[in-house]
């Protein structure tokens, strides 16, 4: 088979595992009894993106070849997951989980080993292709792509896929919510971790790198810390961390916030396409973040760095205040949709730019362990703590009702949210002044 559908397959499977419960979590932990907790299962992704990715990349680069561990990890992951869903199934379709702490041990275990598969996917795919001598700038992007069309499959299948007295079928309909975001995400997901490591058999081997002895800090990435000292630099780092807050509030609360709207007393409302599909409306978002990488480029060339990530900034603004204003009943529904599409600027434009900004400024022999610091900064303390804190507001503000939706005042969670981001925006263009490149 040709490498490159190959490495695609890798990577439509890698965010595929990802897509079947990222987004649509929220709604099934509500009917588990663990509602108030959904801040804390999308800030422990962060919280083991602070050193699992780490530690596997050591193992990578001097132990394991990276495909072999790729495997290693999603068969972990995998098990873990398919843990989740046995004692969801145990419990039964929209019953309460009896054993909490279990259920939330094996989730952890499974983010754990799934967080570093994604570093170690790109590894794989750079390697193969370089190895084949292919052009990795020219050639990643169309592979990795890939894995977005994966991530937005099984979000629309998780969110059609009704689980109901053994039998399985597809529906858009308005009373499917009981048997529709249910234990089964989890079994979608393990099952394809487990088609995932047995995939990587087949996958080119990375041969491992014979490298010099590092220090401690040297191999733990701890020396790129020592950018902290360069205003310029300690600035970015320190917004990253602050913009980062903003990146999982909407996976964690616009599934439970969207499908509130079925217990709305207007019919119109509560019967609404958009209520009743919330997975598949918010994959509007995936499908914009997948277009908007095509883009950079070009605002890079035109506008600049700065430019490029107060775009980004402003854009979360928008996210959270179109949810803040708008329902799912036309014409309010085209305002979710325009959240929706803002997205993909808000994520790529800082992620992305943010990235090759790192690039830019860092030494050649700190490149790496500056992007890890970015990663950090971003996904690892800010995710976390800005996840935290949006769940003592939702659940300040929100409480589940008997029916099992988040009801309460919602437009005031976003517009808290919106205007945190309208500050990092605003302080970002006051005191942040690189040179323009």
């Amino acid at each position: 088979m040709n490498l490159k559908i190959r490495l695609s397959v890798m990577n439509f499977l890698e965010f595929a595992v990802w897509g079947a419960y990222l987004t649509c979590m929220g709604n099934y932990l509500g009917s588990a009894g663990l509602g108030a907790q959904i801040s804390w299962f999308y800030a422990l992704q962060g919280i083991v993106s602070i050193f699992m990715p780490t530690i596997m990349g050591i193992i990578a680069d001097r132990k394991v070849q990276p495909q072999m561990l790729l495997g290693i990890c999603h068969l972990i992951a995998g098990a873990a997951m398919l843990c989740c869903w046995y004692m969801g199934e145990s419990a039964g379709f929209g019953n309460e989980l009896p054993n909490k702490s279990a259920f939330i041990a094996m989730y952890t275990l499974s983010v754990a080993f799934f967080m570093p598969t994604i570093a170690l996917a790109n590894t794989v795919a750079f390697s193969a292709l370089k190895k084949s001598g292919l052009d990795t700038v020219k050639d990643f992007p169309p592979i990795r792509v890939l894995g977005t069309v994966g991530f937005i499959a099984t979000m629309w299948f998780v969110n059609c896929a009704v689980w109901e007295n053994g039998s399985f079928s597809f529906t858009f309909a308005e009373n499917a919510h009981k048997f529709q975001y249910t234990h089964m995400q989890f079994f979608v997901s393990g099952l394809l971790s487990i088609v995932l490591f047995l995939y990587t058999f087949t996958l080119p081997k990375c041969e491992l790198e014979k490298k010099p002895a590092s220090s401690v800090s040297e191999m733990l990435g701890l020396n790129a810390f020592k950018l902290f000292k360069t205003r310029k630099m300690a600035l970015f780092f320190i917004f990253s961390a602050m913009l980062g807050m903003s990146l999982q509030v909407t996976n964690g609360y616009a599934g439970p916030f969207i499908t509130s709207f079925k217990g709305s007393l207007d019919p119109l409302v509560a019967t609404s396409f958009a209520a009743n599909n919330a997975t598949l409306l918010t994959s509007i978002s995936q499908i914009s973040e997948a277009l908007c990488i095509l883009m950079i480029p070009f605002f890079l060339k035109r506008y600049g760095i700065k430019v490029v990530m107060l775009m980004s900034m402003f854009a979360w603004v928008f996210r959270f205040g179109l949810f803040g204003i708008g329902n799912p009943a036309m014409p309010g529904v085209m305002l979710f949709i325009l959240s929706c599409i803002v997205y993909g600027v808000a994520f790529d434009f800082f992620n992305v730019s943010g990235a090759m900004f790192v690039d830019q400024e860092c030494e050649p022999k700190i490149k790496a362990s500056a992007q890890g610091l970015f990663m950090l900064m971003t996904n690892g303390i800010g995710a976390t703590i800005g996840t935290l804190a949006a769940g003592e507001i939702v659940n300040h503000f929100c409480q589940w009702n008997d029916a099992g939706f988040l009801m309460g005042d919602w437009q005031t969670c976003w517009f808290i949210f919106a205007g945190f981001a309208l500050v990092v925006g605003v302080a970002f263009a006051l005191v942040f002044h690189p040179d323009r490149k």
